[in-house]
C-alpha cells in the first residue's frame, strides 16, 4: 500500500502558478489539517491520561524523530520549561543524528533501527517514562526501533504519524494517525503533516501541564521571567488577579520570582 504522504499532489505545474495562487492553494490544503487532528482526539486523550498518571509518579515524556519530525519534538520539549516552569528533564526531544541534525541533515541517521534506544540510555530511561515516536511516513527505522525497544522495557509507547497501517502504528500501544492526504509539493511532509504533528504536540503537552497544575485559570503562573515582555505579562496577570496597581504587581513579581509565588504570598495574608 502506497503511503498517503507520498501520493502525488492534487496540484500540478506549480512553477506556472502565480505567487498568489501558490499561497492560496497552500492555505486551501492547510484547512484540512485541523479536521484530521480533531478525528484523533480520543487517541490523544488516552495518551495524555497515561502521561499524567506516569508523571505524577516521577515519569518523563520523551519524543524521538528524524528530520522535521525530530525537530518538532525538540521544539515542543524546549518550550515547556519557560512556559510552564517545569525542569528541563521532564519533556525531552531526541533527533536522529544528534544535535547536529537540528540544523543540518545527517546522512542515513534515520535508517539505524537500534540507535534510538542507545540514545535514550543517556537519560536513564525507565518503565515510568512515556515514549512518543514521531514520523509522518510511519516507516522511519530509527523511530520504529526505538518504540519497539521501549515497549519491551515496559514504557508507555505512542506515535504521531500521517499514514494508516504503517509499521510505526503497529509497534505502539497508542497510535495517533492524523491522515492529512497528499502534500501540496509531493512528499514534502514539512507542510500538512508537519502542521498536524505540531498541533498534536501542542495539545499533548499543554493539556498535560494544565492537569498537572501548571496553569491557574487561563494563566501561565509558573512561566520563567526570562525577558522584559514576560515580566510585563506576569505583572498584568497579578494586577488582574489581585486588583493591585502595576507598580506593586511588578515589584512583587521581581521579589518573589513567579506569578504563582506572588499569588500564594498574597493569599496567605488574607
Amino acid at each position: 500500500m502506497e503511503n498517503i504522504t507520498e501520493q502525488p499532489s492534487r496540484f500540478d505545474d506549480l512553477e506556472k502558478m502565480s505567487v498568489r495562487d501558490i499561497l492560496y492553494n497552500i492555505n486551501k490544503e492547510d484547512r484540512s489539517v485541523p479536521e484530521a487532528v480533531r478525528k484523533v482526539i480520543p487517541q490523544i486523550e488516552k495518551l495524555v491520561s497515561g502521561i499524567i498518571s506516569r508523571m505524577k509518579e516521577g515519569g518523563r515524556l520523551f519524543y524521538i524523530g528524524a528530520g522535521t519530525s525530530g525537530r518538532l519534538g525538540i521544539l515542543d520539549a524546549s518550550e515547556i520549561p519557560p512556559t510552564f516552569g517545569m525542569p528541563e528533564n521532564v519533556v525531552i526531544g531526541i533527533i536522529a543524528g544528534g544535535d547536529t541534525a537540528i540544523r543540518t541533515a545527517v546522512e542515513s541517521a534515520e535508517d539505524d533501527f537500534d540507535q534510538a534506544w542507545d540514545d535514550l540510555q543517556a537519560y536513564d530511561i525507565n518503565s515510568k517514562d512515556t515514549l512518543v515516536g514521531i514520523a509522518a511516513s510511519g516507516r522511519t527505522p530509527y523511530v520504529i526501533g526505538g518504540v519497539k525497544d521501549a515497549r519491551k522495557n515496559g514504557l508507555l509507547t505512542a506515535c504521531i504519524t500521517c499514514n494508516q497501517g504503517s509499521a510505526l502504528e503497529k509497534a505502539v500501544q497508542i497510535p495517533i494517525v492524523a491522515v492529512v492526504g497528499p502534500e501540496f509539493v509531493t512528499g514534502s511532509t514539512r507542510l500538512k503533516a508537519g502542521t498536524a504533528q505540531k498541533l498534536i504536540l501542542n495539545m499533548i503537552t499543554t493539556s498535560t501541564m494544565i492537569k498537572l497544575g501548571r496553569v491557574k485559570g487561563n494563566k501561565m503562573v509558573d512561566m520563567q521571567l526570562t525577558n522584559e515582555k514576560l515580566v510585563q505579562r506576569g505583572s498584568r496577570m497579578i494586577m488582574e488577579e489581585l486588583g493591585i496597581p502595576e507598580e506593586e504587581a511588578r515589584a512583587a513579581l521581581l521579589r518573589y520570582g513567579s506569578v504563582r509565588k506572588v499569588l500564594d504570598e498574597y493569599s496567605s495574608r488574607k
